[in-house]
């Protein structure tokens, strides 16, 4: 009886370590293809693609695979999102502000330094999602959080300037774009979150993208724009959309799913990392010692944030 009870805890266990493993694979799969995602838009802005064509086809094509998955494994939650006006409502301004905008911002910001770049400023999202949660809640940033802060802004600064003050190192609308690319990520996690919850991630992102990417293709006419699809291009446009951005969010919710979202943003961090990686080997751009501590600072930032979060996670399971 003891043996048995033994074995069976032990099986227990080993399957729940197997099970967090799977996700946790998953989870750093995303966040390595979310790197290559913005390396493949560089390289297609490169060849002449327009901004506003990448986002639509982008928007389009993973909006309709996402939604299809949802038909085929969530297809009640999905009936209820398109029964409920006031989802449909609050997942459009999610799609405007969220999706749309902050494609936008983040692949000018690209166009106007590198991915390397612009990935590690909107990778301060958690940061200002901070602030929304302090100025909702009327409360000061408690210590970790003022240190998360600093060491964003600071990490920013060196970024920017290299700790020169007569002159910055990458150009004003670069870095424009990139902390807008910031709010609007912070967007993405705050606006859809109410809805998330309660009808789930695929049927909630893939409309959401449906309506960014219907929105983009028509107010900007991306129809008008030369589309060149030779065998460059075509392997540009599937990293950044079938394996930047179906892949990605399929894996990222599928692994957070497994593990949770806290110790999700966790292994997310690798997606700064990959993304400077594939920025040098494959686009040739230079980073110098003042870009990697600029970038490490917020890494650092963020990981605070997170780690805050996972030991209140495990204090209130106790």
């Amino acid at each position: 009886m003891c043996y048995t009870g033994t074995r069976t805890l032990l099986e227990k266990v080993i399957n729940n370590m197997n099970k967090n493993l799977k996700g946790s694979i998953m989870v750093f799969i995303a966040g390595i293809a979310w790197g290559l995602s913005g390396v493949c838009g560089q390289f297609l802005m490169s060849r002449g693609m327009n901004v506003s064509q990448l986002i639509s086809m982008r928007l389009l094509i993973s909006g309709t695979v996402l939604t299809a998955i949802a038909a085929t494994k969530y297809r009640e939650n999905l009936v209820k999102v398109l029964r409920s006006k006031g989802a449909l409502v609050g997942i459009l301004l999610f799609a405007v502000l969220g999706f749309l905008m902050n494609q936008y911002s983040y692949l000018v910001a690209i166009d106007y330094t590198n991915a390397g770049t612009a990935t590690v400023l909107q990778y301060m999202s958690p940061i200002v999602v901070l602030f929304f949660v302090a100025l909702k809640e009327r409360r000061i940033p408690e210590i970790n959080e003022f240190l998360a802060i600093f060491f964003a802004v600071l990490g920013t600064f060196i970024i920017v300037t290299h700790g020169r003050l007569d002159g910055l190192a990458i150009t004003p609308k670069g870095l424009v774009f990139g902390l807008l690319s910031a709010v609007t990520a912070a967007f993405c996690v705050v606006l859809p979150a109410k809805y998330v919850r309660e009808y789930g991630s695929f049927p909630v992102i893939g409309l959401g993208m449906l309506m960014g990417g219907t929105i983009s293709f028509f107010t900007t006419q991306a129809w008008q724009y030369p589309l060149v699809l030779n065998q460059g291009n075509l392997i540009g446009l599937f990293g950044i959309i079938g394996i930047g951005t179906i892949l990605n969010y399929s894996l990222f919710f599928m692994g957070t799913a497994i593990i949770g979202s806290v110790k999700g943003s966790l292994m997310a961090a690798v997606e700064p990392i990959s993304s400077v990686v594939f920025t040098v080997i494959l686009m040739q751009d230079v980073f110098y010692p003042m870009d990697f501590l600029g970038m490490l600072l917020i890494i650092v930032a963020v990981l605070l944030i997170s780690l805050r979060d996972l030991i209140a996670l495990r204090r209130r399971l106790r």
